[in-house]
């Protein structure tokens, strides 16, 4: 099935301006052909822009959320602090390089919503789950990020399906 042909591109105006047009006539045609695309391109930039800046608030936010799992469930067990350390840091260097800008102190309390389960196992699967569920929300932004944040969201998006995966197996239970 063939569709039927849209209006002209800008480069076939360009080249059948510039080779059939002579004169100041065909000048200025082909200043009007060109005209129009320096003010359409800062806008897209600009609004890329600012997509970009808040899918990365966004991003930061679901890092922060995420840290605050891992400290209230090493609050809520202190037996699992040492094996959910390097996880938390981890979570601790994507939030930064979302921008959030959080230094380091843990907070204890739950984010809203989700508490810690008492059981040590049930612990353990809530904070994979947490993980599964960031990592692809990060996958899902990746369609209207800029590429640098593209880039950033699916490394910390896998980094978050790999936490998951040693959380299933602290579990015994797998991912």
């Amino acid at each position: 099935m063939s569709h039927p042909p849209g209006p002209p591109s800008r480069r076939s105006l360009l080249r059948t301006g510039a080779a059939g047009l002579t004169g100041l006539g065909g000048v200025g045609a082909l200043a009007l052909t060109t005209g129009c695309s320096g003010g359409d391109r800062a806008e897209r930039e600009r609004r890329a822009a600012e997509r970009g800046a808040r899918l990365r608030r966004a991003a930061a936010a679901d890092s922060a959320v995420l840290l605050r799992r891992y400290d209230a469930t090493s609050a809520a067990h202190p037996d699992l602090a040492a094996r959910l350390a390097p996880l938390r840091a981890d979570v601790l260097r994507h939030t930064e390089a979302f921008g959030d800008g959080r230094r380091g102190g843990p907070d204890a309390s739950p984010p809203p919503g989700a508490e810690v389960p008492k059981e040590r196992a049930a612990a353990l699967a809530e904070l994979a789950g947490a993980e599964r569920r960031t990592a692809r929300e990060r996958v899902r932004a990746l369609a209207d990020a800029p590429p640098e944040l593209a880039r950033l969201l699916a490394s910390v998006a896998a980094a978050g399906e790999v936490h998951a995966f040693l959380l299933g197996e602290a579990t015994g239970g797998g991912a």
